[in-house]
């Protein structure tokens, strides 16, 4: 917009001239004196507004020479700052008749990091976003089997304001690279698309297909936000991240360091529950998701003290449509805290999963299927984590060191008659290395021991590489 300012400035400047070469001759033709000359009023007049255009375009130049000088928010910052103002000329009637309208920052970009630009329509809210994205890519080497090289996620993130009031934020996921028709290759994934309108601080509304607000990497699942090469198990097996479902709640920021969120979502699936992986075969993806009985989730965070996080979440909904006769109801909570205190980081999250009817859920999946699942009334998991930065302070790179240790048990307590598997009770010690060339690139390195109950079935270490960005 401002380009094309220049430029009709521009031309105008050249036509004033013009006329003022092709009127200067007329002043010599008139020998008699006059005490007004409209002609040579008329050359001064113009000569005035030749001067004014010159000011006015030396002063568009020096605001385009400064533009490139604004900073840019960083994909660590949690809300873009405000777009910058875009110049103006000078005030004619129709720009003081219509005032421009005010842009406020966008809350709904929490991991959108570059600037914004004004719709091309001249008085228009509307704000064009730009996209963002995240990729990792992972070579595995379980105790005994072949190594594995895959390019795991290449995610695209686009959003888009329509105006102040109203957001748009999409996410579209490739996994493993290939995705082909009936057969067992990657997934293409819409793991988010919905709008937000933004009311209040304290009130805002959203709908769509969101991920639920459950745990502490569901929502925050990009490579550089968490160390592993793996999401942590806790977050993969009791709470199957990624969890997305459509729906929707409310949002908002209630002061004092809290805030929440709450959706009214898509229930899980209970005949798709087995033994070894809990809950997580149950998502419905937003794949014509079955609404009956839709479930209630939320999440409540607190920040407000330097370094600490804090936050507790549930889920709750039945889950028997696929079940005729048997409803089973899915109860979750989880608790989280992230503390940060000079060199060092600390994290830790707690989840229990609790399941009612599991003894008709077990019987009755045998008969249809011939083999039983095994599903358990109880499910948990905790884990503990520390790290700590090797580097300098004030040095550009960062290499931070860390050891987890998680619990998980799928079979935690089982249902009258039936016995939990002893190879489902694991426990996991994840030492290893994350180097941060930059802020936003992970490279990864990891050891991985794994432990079970089992006497028969005996749990494989591994050895983990991996590479993960985000723009």
């Amino acid at each position: 917009m401002k380009n094309l300012a220049l430029a009709n400035l521009s031309a105008l400047a050249c036509r004033l001239v013009t006329v003022s070469l092709l009127v200067a001759p007329l002043c010599g033709q008139n020998s008699q004196p006059a005490q007004v000359d409209p002609v040579e009023a008329r050359f001064e007049m113009l000569e005035a507004r030749i001067r004014q255009l010159e000011a006015e375009l030396a002063a568009l130049k020096g605001q385009d020479a400064e533009s490139p000088e604004e900073a840019e928010a960083t994909p660590q910052q949690a809300v873009i700052a405000p777009p910058a103002a875009a110049p103006q000329a000078a005030p004619t009637p129709q720009s003081t008749a219509a005032a421009q309208p005010v842009e406020r920052p966008l809350p709904m970009a929490e991991v959108i990091p570059t600037d914004v630009t004004r719709s091309s329509r001249e008085y228009s809210t509307e704000t064009r976003m730009p996209f963002s994205g995240y990729m990792d890519s992972h070579f595995n080497k379980p105790e005994g089997d072949p190594a594995v090289a895959d390019f795991h996620r290449f995610v695209l993130l686009f959003g888009h304001s329509f105006s102040d009031r109203i957001q748009f934020w999409s996410e579209l996921e490739l996994e493993h690279a290939l995705v082909e028709g009936g057969e067992p290759t990657g997934e293409l994934e819409l793991e988010q698309a919905y709008l937000d309108f933004l009311i209040k601080p304290w009130l805002n509304f959203r709908s769509g297909i969101m991920l639920a607000p459950v745990g502490l990497i569901n929502e925050r699942h990009e490579p550089p936000t968490f160390n592993g090469v793996e999401r942590p198990f806790v977050d993969t097996v009791i709470l199957p991240t990624t969890w997305f479902e459509p729906g929707a709640g409310v949002f908002g920021d209630l002061g004092g360091g809290f805030v929440y969120k709450a959706y009214m979502m898509a229930p899980l699936n209970a005949s798709n529950f087995n033994a070894e992986d809990g809950i997580r075969d149950g998502r419905q993806k937003a794949f014509e998701s079955i609404a009956q009985n839709p479930a209630i989730t939320g999440r409540l965070e607190y920040h407000g003290l330097p370094g600490l996080s804090l936050g507790g979440s549930f889920w709750t909904g039945k889950s028997g449509f696929a079940t005729p006769g048997i409803n089973p109801r899915v109860n979750v909570f989880e608790i989280d805290g992230r503390f940060s205190v000079s060199r060092f980081d600390f994290r830790g999250e707690w989840a229990n999963v609790n399941l009612d009817q599991t003894e008709r859920l077990n019987s009755l999946l045998q008969r249809t299927s011939g083999v039983n699942p095994n599903i358990a009334e109880r499910m948990r998991g905790f884990y503990a984590e520390g790290a700590y930065h090797l580097l300098p302070l004030r040095q550009r790179y960062d290499l931070v060191a860390f050891s987890r240790y998680e619990n998980f048990d799928t079979q935690s307590r089982m249902a009258r008659g039936f016995v939990p598997l002893k190879e489902f009770d694991r426990d996991a010690l994840v030492t290893g290395l994350t180097f941060f060339p930059e802020p936003d690139i992970a490279l990864k390195f990891d050891y991985t021991v794994m432990r079970n109950q089992s006497r028969l079935m005996k749990a494989r270490n591994a050895v983990n590489l991996g590479i993960g960005w985000w723009f």
